[in-house]
């Protein structure tokens, strides 16, 4: 394996036997997660989908591997100083875990944004190993003070994702579902599905399959708010990209690694984007029908299947990456769900302030079907008219055209509110 104090070069630094030595290393910390099959997505894409579930680690993430791969191989000297890391999730709890089952110290730096509940879960997990020290407003603040706290302490930064000892610890996942599909089906994956972020886990899938299994087809997703993958492939290193909407936080990176481009290019990934509204259909999907809880980034793979070329009966592996999704997001799921497939809509209503006004509108506009969802207005008496901001669900997606038609007709004055607008973002 290279040395990771080197300069990054656009050169894979990754191979298969490091993943399988990374598996060796992990065997006595971790145990395997199930593979999944689901009756729903295979029915539904004439295929067999099967799912890996990484939510069932220890730290619902398959974060934890790439971190305990990284920790576990420090010398006695690095223990001693301990580790440093930077995250406000996923990363920090599998820093957490590892350090408690090594006995190796651990500062993690969170932004003021973490959630309690998450600072209380990596202390949990840490005990008496862990130190948790809130610093900044954003990840980026707390990135740079872990950054400095490795400087001046000799502690050892424990990178998320741009370490070659962590994407080797990632590739793990993909040896493992490949060995539980051989057991289970006799054959391994025809097609495989990689959420994507900042590459980790990709760059180490790709490095193992690649050279082990070269037939199987890979394919990288992203969520359409972060699209660094497919900016660093089609200039040819990485570049920072505007992270537009940053609702899939597992999956939200502005930069892909230096370390994990070369490993993703050099194999062929392609790579696409999943809206936003279409991984919170899947991530209600799976809770409804399957019994899964997955964070956004979590779903991000299954999400995609409708964007995946595979032909019928190929048995597709798509990594459900992590569950640590808040229930109190559950509301905003449903209606970026709702929106994304066609059954919410928002308009601003200019009504005459006089009786029966609404009534009238209602009964000329609303189909059978159709509900009302928000209604914002305040009356003014000193003038002749009143915006209303009003929500519709319809019971047919389809019906839109009708309902569109029949405001055209209407008397009153009304806007449609475009998803894209920043007074649509008031109501999510």
């Amino acid at each position: 394996m290279a040395d990771v104090t080197s300069t990054p070069t656009l050169r894979p630094e990754v191979d298969a036997s490091d993943v399988e030595a990374a598996a060796e290393r992990l065997t006595d910390l971790l145990h395997p997660t199930m593979l999944f099959e689901s009756s729903r997505l295979s029915t539904k894409f004439g295929a067999s989908v099967v799912l890996k579930r990484e939510d069932q680690q220890p730290v619902r993430s398959y974060k934890i591997r790439g971190a305990s791969n990284l920790i576990a191989q420090l010398d006695d000297d690095a223990r001693a100083a301990g580790v440093v890391c930077a995250s406000a999730g996923n990363h920090a709890q599998g820093v957490a875990y590892a350090c408690s089952r090594l006995g190796v110290k651990a500062t993690i730096f969170l932004p003021r944004t973490t959630p309690r509940q998450k600072r209380e879960r990596v202390r949990v997990l840490g005990g008496p190993w862990v130190e948790t020290v809130v610093q900044g407003d954003t990840y980026d603040v707390a990135a740079t003070a872990a950054g400095e706290f490795a400087a001046t302490t000799g502690a050892t930064l424990v990178p998320a994702f741009d370490d070659v000892r962590t994407i080797a610890g990632q590739g793990t996942v993909a040896l493992e579902a490949f060995a539980q599909c051989e057991a289970q089906y006799g054959k391994v994956p025809d097609v495989v599905v990689v959420p994507v972020g900042g590459g980790g886990l990709l760059a180490g899938i790709t490095a193992w399959v690649r050279e082990r299994h070269p037939s199987t087809r890979i394919v990288g997703v992203e969520p359409v708010g972060a699209p660094s993958l497919q900016a660093a492939l089609a200039e040819g290193r990485p570049v920072a990209v505007p992270v537009t909407d940053p609702f899939v936080d597992g999956a939200t990176v502005g930069l892909l690694g230096a370390h994990t481009y070369p490993i993703i290019a050099a194999g062929g990934v392609p790579c696409f984007s999943v809206p936003e509204g279409q991984i919170c259909t899947e991530m209600l999907d799976l809770y409804q029908s399957d019994g899964i809880i997955a964070e956004p980034a979590g779903a991000l793979a299954p999400a995609a299947l409708p964007g995946v070329d595979f032909a019928d009966g190929e048995l597709v592996l798509a990594t459900l990456s992590g569950g640590n999704n808040d229930v109190s997001r559950y509301a905003e799921v449903v209606e970026r769900s709702l929106v994304f497939e066609g059954r919410k809509h928002y308009f601003i209503v200019e009504f005459p302030q006089e009786p029966g006004q609404l009534r009238r509108f209602l009964d000329g506009v609303l189909g059978p079907d159709d509900d009302i969802t928000l209604f914002e207005y305040t009356k003014r008496s000193n003038r002749e008219t009143g915006p209303a901001l009003v929500g519709l669900e319809l019971g047919d997606p389809s019906s839109l055209p009708d309902l569109l038609a029949r405001i055209d007709a209407s008397p009153a004055r009304v806007e449609r509110v475009d998803p894209d607008s920043p007074l649509f973002r008031m109501v999510l």
